[in-house]
């Protein structure tokens, strides 16, 4: 007879915050707030367990985590750091399974059903991986087990920091049943009101109800969650999902009207893009633009490439076609992005000569910014600018969830 599946969810706490205090141990102990300063206009893209005691928390906007918390440390962030950690971090997880599903930088799926004679049982290898991601890199990791991925994200997050909890198999439904239902996956702020009319605000309240009655209020969305209440999911650990979209968004510190800046600045996401394609061995074959405005009002335009490709240069070409004919005259610019969609294996570069030719170039010139930093190679113009502040997003695939806070969940 098979073993039940073993399913680990690890999860790195408060990693960008985390590794902030681990490079500069002085930081221990002290609210650490990661984005930028307070007086900025950008978001909280992660909080120590110190500012969250503050009510910090990520996607909150910076002004209003410098009210709450006006003594904290804050941080811009440093995206090349927390990736080479991430990959220390998913080097580990590699050691024990090949099946690992990154969802994050920050966190995976690792299905270690088939490592047991090597490695011994799940709780076992999540003790050791706790242990080794500790000692190695410096960092603390939260590990929920479980037959399943659904009860071991569930687990994972249910005693942060530094949690290890286990679900023993044929003991989800029990689990599951007295928390509340925003810890389930796909229950939202919308479905918690709705469910909140049948008197559900547990998840075992949830699964007591008839099948038939979340079928007629949600349709095929209900029998997801009536099977999910009871702990069944039968999806698998995927090791690898090539990203759907890669793009880039900056938000300016004020309003711009100045379409030399946009111009610009599109430039910098363009570069940053096509940089993340080539990261991928991926060509896009059409591009979007978002541009919000004063008052939030947003607006998403896309267009067809002349080709695939993951060079800036049509990248820029098209962006700069896109923000001429979207741009409303007069009106100021809050926040500017740039998406590369519908992807495509970049062996197709080979059927362009040119675009091949200018692929090995910019190849080369990756390597240089990897090794020396991002400004060690840029083009005149940008100098000439002032650095862009960016986001990145897109990259990995998420595990749905109904709690959009990303990292500052871990």
């Amino acid at each position: 007879m098979a073993p039940p599946r073993a399913i680990i969810h690890a999860d790195l706490d408060a990693f960008y915050a985390s590794v902030e205090v681990l490079d500069d141990p002085s930081l221990r102990g002290k609210p650490v707030i990661v984005g930028g300063g307070p007086d900025l206009r950008g978001v909280v893209m992660a909080a120590s367990y110190e500012a969250r005691a503050f009510g910090v928390h990520s996607a909150m906007p910076l002004r209003t985590a410098g009210r709450l918390c006006p003594n904290g440390t804050y941080l811009p962030g440093r995206p090349e750091r927390y990736r080479e950690l991430s990959e220390q971090v998913m080097g580990i997880f590699a050691s024990y399974t090949p099946l690992v599903e990154p969802i994050s930088l920050d966190e995976a799926f690792l299905d270690v059903t088939a490592s047991g004679a090597a490695f011994g049982d799940g709780e076992t290898i999540g003790r050791a991986i706790k242990r080794r991601v500790l000692d190695a890199v410096g960092l603390v990791v939260s590990v929920g087990i479980a037959s399943n991925k659904l009860c071991a994200k569930v687990a994972s997050d249910l005693r942060k920091p530094d949690a290890l909890v286990v679900v023993p198999p044929g003991g989800e439904a029990d689990f599951l049943a007295p928390l509340p239902i925003r810890r389930l996956w796909g229950v939202g702020p919308q479905a918690q009101a709705a469910l909140a009319d049948y008197g559900v605000t547990t998840i075992g309240q949830l699964a007591a109800l008839a099948p038939g009655t979340l079928h007629r209020r949600f349709g095929r969305h209900g029998d997801d969650l009536s099977s999910r209440a009871r702990g069944v999911d039968r999806s698998e650990v995927q090791p690898f999902h090539a990203p759907k979209s890669i793009g880039h968004e900056h938000t300016f510190g004020a309003d711009t009207r100045d379409r030399g800046r946009l111009e610009s600045t599109l430039l910098d996401l363009a570069e940053s893009v096509g940089s993340r394609l080539r990261r991928h061995d991926l060509a896009a074959r059409t591009l979007q633009l978002k541009l919000r405005y004063e008052g939030f009002e947003t607006l998403t335009r896309q267009a067809p490439l002349p080709h695939p490709t993951r060079d800036t240069d049509p990248l820029y070409e098209t962006a700069v076609r896109l923000l001429r004919g979207t741009l409303v005259e007069g009106r100021a610019v809050r926040l500017i992005g740039l998406t590369a969609i519908s992807l495509t294996d970049a062996q197709q570069l080979t059927l362009f000569d040119d675009a091949t030719r200018t692929d090995r170039l910019t190849r080369s010139i990756d390597v240089v910014r990897e090794r020396f930093g991002e400004r060690a190679i840029t083009r005149a113009r940008l100098l000439r600018e002032r650095p862009v502040r960016r986001f990145d997003f897109g990259e990995r695939p998420q595990a749905p969830s109904a709690d959009p806070g990303g990292e500052e969940g871990a």
